[in-house]
């Protein structure tokens, strides 16, 4: 995260307000900003927000050169456009084929080119389409906490564009910093934890908002973060999906294991060995699933 970052989040603000309109729309300030990513004239709700989320991926991966100055070769940025993204679909609360992120990944993402134009001299990552399926996640995001989210972003940036890479302004930080603490002290309440998406946005907004804090250690107007219930709760989660995904692998190998002794002892000719053998190994396979799962 840097101040040239957040300046096209929040020019972006400028241009195409995080409101909607007195008409219950989304409106284009300046749409000649937007124009070079409308498909059909930017006139429908959803190729508005469409224009914007291009616009973000171009401004920070259109290019190699974009991918490492502006960017960083910080995909975390992609998960701040996500929180944009669902945030600008959910003004809409009452048009379910606008508000669902999944509907619009499939319509745009996946169900169109422009984000699956390859990035110039970039390996890693082929596409824009390719960038976001790192955090694919977002897509089952509790839209219910994205505001907060975005909230807690937009105060994020304001403090990045305030401190501008220059430590003479992390004074003035001070009162966004505080109303910033506060937010994700709110945020951070492991009864809203629910998901590895919102686990990594707090991650990533805390990383973001220690990483400023670092710049004025010499300054002690910062106050500090307490990332430890998110921690706590995000590694009992992670842990718990872990372990489901163990067992199922166990007992699908075990069964397939089952099926190799099968075959293997169909060619056997003696029917009391086969018999013998069978019994002991199927004790044996049922005795360690039980161990196994216990412990998990």
């Amino acid at each position: 995260m840097n101040a040239e970052i957040c300046k096209n989040f929040l020019l972006v603000r400028e241009k195409f307000p995080d409101q909607l309109d007195n008409n219950e729309n989304y409106t284009f300030k300046d749409k000649d900003h937007f124009k070079d990513y409308c498909t059909s004239g930017c006139d429908g709700s959803l190729e508005k927000v469409n224009a914007g989320c291009l616009y973000f991926f171009n401004e920070f991966f259109g290019s190699s050169e974009l991918f490492q100055s502006v960017a960083n070769s910080n995909i975390n940025i992609v998960e701040y456009i996500m929180i944009w993204l669902s945030y600008m679909l959910n003004l809409k609360n009452n048009e379910p084929n606008i508000t669902n992120l999944e509907h619009f990944y499939k319509t745009y993402i996946d169900g169109s080119d422009q984000y699956k134009k390859p990035i110039a001299n970039v390996k890693k990552y082929t596409n824009y389409k390719d960038l976001i399926d790192t955090k694919k996640y977002y897509l089952k995001m509790d839209k219910n906490i994205t505001s907060k989210l975005y909230n807690a972003f937009k105060l994020l940036c304001e403090m990045y564009t305030i401190f501008n890479g220059n430590t003479s302004n992390c004074e003035k930080c001070s009162e966004k910093a505080n109303q910033f603490v506060n937010k994700y002290q709110e945020l951070n309440n492991p009864n809203n934890i629910k998901d590895i998406a919102y686990c990594q946005a707090l991650s990533t907004l805390s990383n973001d908002y220690n990483n400023l804090k670092n710049k004025c250690k010499n300054y002690k107007l910062l106050p500090e973060i307490n990332t430890t219930q998110n921690n706590v709760k995000c590694f009992e989660d992670t842990s718990s999906s872990s372990s489901i995904s163990k067992n199922i692998f166990l007992v699908l190998s075990i069964f397939g294991a089952i099926g190799i002794f099968l075959g293997i002892s169909y060619k056997v000719n003696n029917k009391e060995f086969k018999n013998i053998t069978f019994k002991y190994y199927f004790n044996y396979i049922y005795a360690n699933v039980n161990k196994k799962l216990y412990v998990s």
